[in-house]
């Protein structure tokens, strides 16, 4: 156990906390780094999903070129795991309240091997997309396990940190998928996907190391607080349209003022990603001033951001913008986070998580097409940047009017 910590409380779920980390009442200790670091390893995997195949999707375009309707299918295999994350992770949610965290997560990270993988051997591009989906629905039970085993062994301030933190090691992860899927794709199309199999010593670690808050709830479950959740959700909607804006349009925006060097675009996403890290990074810290000013700053950041690199018409300028945008990111999904799941219990928290990443994968998903359709109608990438920062604006603005109450100290 922690030796600078003597405070022994229940939580909600009865199970025995001291400080701030819950105990596993199998060995005495408290959960710790190790536990806190298969649970962020295992976030990253819904991030291997959604870049690394981005290098070789015009090769996997080329291996399938006789196949009908190829153009709409091969993007496709980069995109249904976001969808399907974002359609089916609350119907985790509910398998999670229902039957258990570990139990599921164990489960899934085999899965999700096997069906990551299976593209090495599948023959047909539409096999290929099928099991992408599959790999989607895992990757929904997966994200959603371990944000809400995050919630129930950490507490407090702690808690906060892990959220920031989870944001941190997806954000590099994303990075480093990305070189990697590059790099292994020169090889072939179908490389790649050995990644996949990354998924079983972790659940060889989760399988010995992790354990089941306390046992499940039997009979009816209890409803969600949707007067206090509903709120943090259809904002999460929302921002993960403004999240994800600056990923997917930052190179096309920089293509857009005649920046074309692969080299100089790459050190432009990587110095906006490090902007990311660095504020979910000390997210912990921020935490104290809570969702009622932390949503707003986010997304005044993110809006800000993004209006500067859609009138911005230099490298610098273009460049700047991105890190600001950047910061924002690296505070919004914790900051969102903490404030849906702090009203929840211990029997809602499944559910609230599922619900809460089926928000954010759904904006994540939609993003693109809402970029392009403002794109139509304001006739170029720079209007509509700006348009999409006036909405993250207006957003901030609400929320600030709303003034979410504190989290929940639990």
């Amino acid at each position: 156990m922690s030796d600078n910590v003597s405070v022994v409380t229940r939580d909600d779920s009865g199970a025995t906390v001291i400080g701030d980390a819950t105990v596993n009442p199998a060995t005495g200790r408290t959960a710790g780094r190790l536990e806190a670091g298969i649970l962020l390893l295992a976030s990253c995997l819904s991030v291997l999903g959604a870049v690394l195949l981005a290098p070789v999707l015009p090769s996997i375009e080329k291996a399938f070129a006789g196949t009908a309707g190829v153009d709409v299918l091969t993007p496709l295999v980069l995109t249904a795991p976001a969808l399907f994350i974002g359609l089916t992770a609350s119907f985790a949610g509910r398998v999670v309240d229902r039957v258990g965290r570990k139990g599921l997560l164990v489960g899934a990270l085999v899965v999700y091997a096997v069906v990551g993988t299976a593209p090495l051997y599948l023959p047909s591009l539409q096999l290929v997309v099928a099991s992408r989906v599959l790999v989607g629905l895992t990757e929904a039970a997966i994200m959603t396990c371990c944000t809400t085993l995050l919630a129930d062994y950490f507490h407090g301030r702690r808690r906060e940190r892990m959220f920031g933190l989870q944001v941190v090691y997806t954000t590099v992860a994303a990075t480093v998928f990305f070189g990697l899927g590059g790099a292994l794709g020169a090889s072939g199309w179908r490389t790649p996907f050995w990644l996949y199999a990354v998924s079983l010593p972790l659940a060889a670690l989760a399988a010995r190391y992790l354990w089941q808050p306390q046992q499940q709830p039997r009979g009816a479950l209890p409803s969600l607080p949707w007067k206090a959740f509903l709120p943090p959700v259809l904002v999460t909607l929302v921002g993960g349209v403004v999240f994800y804006v600056l990923i997917v349009e930052l190179s096309f925006r920089l293509d857009d003022i005649g920046v074309t060097s692969a080299a100089t675009i790459g050190a432009v996403s990587a110095l906006s990603s490090l902007a990311t890290a660095v504020t979910a990074f000390v997210f912990g810290r921020l935490a104290r001033f809570g969702p009622a000013v932390l949503v707003p700053a986010a997304f005044v950041l993110c809006g800000a951001g993004h209006i500067g690199m859609g009138v911005a018409g230099s490298l610098p300028l273009v460049a700047g913008a991105a890190v600001v945008a950047g910061l924002g990111n690296g505070l919004l999904l914790p900051s969102l986070l903490t404030w849906a799941l702090s009203r929840l219990t211990f029997a809602q928290r499944g559910r609230g998580t599922g619900v809460w990443t089926s928000a954010l994968f759904i904006g994540q998903f939609v993003c693109p097409i809402v970029v392009l359709g403002v794109t139509a109608t304001t006739g170029g990438l720079g209007g509509a940047l700006v348009v999409l920062g006036v909405v993250a604006l207006a957003a901030g603005a609400g929320v600030r009017v709303m003034r979410p109450g504190a989290p929940n100290p639990s």
